[in-house]
């Protein structure tokens, strides 16, 4: 089950549990959209991996499985993150010459 986690990790926006900028990795990493597409170009910065739009819980299973209340904060180390997308880059390129 999704901890629907309430803000995003880069930049500490609070992302309500209804929210459509909410954005997540296959490891629940949770971002917004504007650190997703502008800051980390669809690349998770914690396992390398793309972004989807989070879903969305139904108002009415809210209480029996709330969402999460522990806040993830932990701003992206930019000049690292951007090292890692050419490193992925490069290997992709590598992968399709093969």
């Amino acid at each position: 089950m999704l901890e629907i986690r309430p803000n995003c990790e880069h930049c500490n926006k609070d992302l309500l549990s209804d929210s459509q900028e909410a954005m997540i990795c296959t490891f629940e990493c949770t971002y917004c959209e504007s650190c997703v597409t502008g800051i980390l170009k669809n690349v998770c910065p914690n396992c390398g991996g793309d972004f989807t739009k989070r879903p969305i819980r139904p108002e009415k299973l809210l209480e029996k499985y709330p969402p999460s209340a522990k806040r993830v904060y932990n701003p992206t180390d930019l000049s690292a993150h951007y090292q890692r997308i050419t490193a992925i880059k490069a290997e992709t390129i590598n992968k399709t010459k093969n």
